[in-house]
């Protein structure tokens, strides 16, 4: 078991879903359902299942929920940069917060690649 409020990758996907948030308050109204509450969820959903992947008893489960996780971004990086082509977020707000993505995506392969080292 994993003590997630220590591993820093938990800490910067905790940061980027407070920024996704703050990013999607100007979306469009009509987005509400749509798009912003997609985006919204799946921010969430990279901390919370690094976090419940790191309460798992073993390793493997460990990994499984960082694959999830890791879907999770890929997913979230895929609708910002529709929300750049709809022009609800500019391309420096698109850059910003893609760029923090992708580091994200490159902590939990780099987690994933120590969790399966020590299994």
């Amino acid at each position: 078991m994993h003590n997630f409020k220590e591993l820093k990758v938990w800490q910067e996907a905790m940061g980027l879903a407070k920024d996704v948030y703050s990013t999607t308050k100007s979306f469009p109204s009509e987005e509400k359902f749509g798009l912003t509450s997609q985006i919204n969820r799946c921010s969430v959903s990279i901390p919370s299942n690094i976090a419940e992947g790191a309460g798992r008893g073993t390793d493997r489960d460990f990994n499984q929920f960082l694959n999830i996780a890791l879907g999770s971004a890929f997913e979230l990086e895929t609708q910002l940069l529709l929300s750049n082509e709809f022009n609800y977020i500019t391309k420096e707000q698109t850059q910003l917060l893609t760029e923090r993505v992708c580091k994200v995506q490159r902590m939990i392969n780099g987690l994933k690649k120590s969790v399966l080292q020590t299994s």
